[in-house]
């Protein structure tokens, strides 16, 4: 009986001392830099969008050649570009292959698109996620 009494005992104080608990006041302090910071960046995606500028971003491309020889890194550019003019096309090199990266898609499904239709047409084809040059909006109302 003696433990009925003391648990109970325990659990009033417990709940007398949750109860007298009240929520405290946050005060969060920070530099007003920071709020010019991020309406800068703001208003800077805003005029890249419209104004046709190139803000970075992550999405895909599609590799589709990788090899140690420049010129057939250029040779299989050129190959792409003749087939597909209106996308934009990428080398870079790092010892001691070149690689050769076409598209800036924001959806992965945009890029296996493309890469099915340049199935045959190169041997190796890969989609890769990193950094893009996103393509512009067209932000015009239908008429």
């Amino acid at each position: 009986m003696s433990k009925v009494v003391i648990t109970s005992l325990f659990l009033l104080v417990g709940l007398s001392t949750a109860r007298a608990q009240s929520r405290g006041h946050l005060e969060i302090i920070k530099d007003s830099r920071v709020d010019t910071l991020i309406a800068h960046r703001y208003s800077r995606n805003r005029a890249g969008s419209k104004t046709g500028g190139l803000m970075s971003a992550y999405g895909y491309r599609i590799q589709f050649f990788s090899g140690s020889s420049r010129k057939d890194a250029f040779n299989a550019q050129n190959k792409f570009q003749q087939e597909h003019p209106d996308i934009r096309t990428y080398i870079s090199y790092r010892e001691p292959n070149f690689k050769v990266k076409a598209g800036d898609f924001r959806t992965r499904l945009e890029a296996v698109k493309l890469m099915q239709s340049m199935q045959g047409k190169f041997i190796s084809l890969f989609v890769i996620s990193e950094k893009i040059n996103p393509p512009n909006l067209d932000t015009s109302t239908p008429q």
